[in-house]
């Protein structure tokens, strides 16, 4: 369901372009006013395995990027975050998706270089893998804050409803409204 065009045709988006994901509301369920600790914690929202496929076929690179305060406050272990990281790749990548590299901020500082809405990811991405031209990337995500570091990166937006369904869809950091990215999946056809 698109809100509006995304300042480009979806039948233009080819191998050369990029995709980047938020995790928590975009690919998982996100727990209310928690984090995601463990691997038996983590959902996958319907269709996201699906999606991926498609994602895999359609993008030069995907890359998951996702605030983890739970590291910096010491309520997730890193090796509880590196096995749900681990695990959920090796899902996706079972059913035919990939996932190129996953970024992540357990800073507490909303100041934080590195902390989304602040494009650090983003950047250290770009360093990574110099193939990525942000203005060949696309940022999904289900805040404003997503949508906030899709453009401070330089990206165009996509902004899933799944948590925050109040959110003004017509703000203007917003490029596309869709359900779910297996919708967004569908509609790249």
């Amino acid at each position: 369901m698109q809100k509006r065009d995304l300042a480009i045709e979806l039948e233009h988006i080819d191998q050369s372009w990029t995709l980047f994901l938020d995790r928590d509301g975009v690919i998982n369920h996100e727990k209310h006013k928690d984090y995601i600790h463990t691997w038996d914690e983590f959902y996958f929202y319907d269709g996201v395995k699906e999606a991926m496929a498609v994602f895999a076929k359609t993008f030069r690179y995907i890359i998951v990027v996702t605030n983890q305060r739970g590291i910096g406050k010491g309520v997730t272990r890193p090796e509880d975050l590196e096995r749900i990281h681990r695990n959920m790749k090796a899902e996706i990548e079972h059913a035919g998706g990939r996932i190129d590299a996953i970024y992540f901020c357990p800073d507490l500082d909303d100041a934080s270089p590195n902390r989304k809405p602040n494009p650090g990811m983003g950047l250290q991405a770009m360093n990574d893998f110099p193939g990525i031209d942000a203005s060949r990337s696309i940022m999904i995500g289900n805040t404003l804050s997503d949508m906030q570091f899709g453009r401070n990166l330089g990206c165009k937006t996509i902004f899933l409803p799944t948590t925050r369904p109040e959110v003004d869809q017509q703000d203007e950091r917003i490029d596309a409204v869709y359900d779910s990215l297996l919708s967004f999946s569908k509609a790249l056809h």
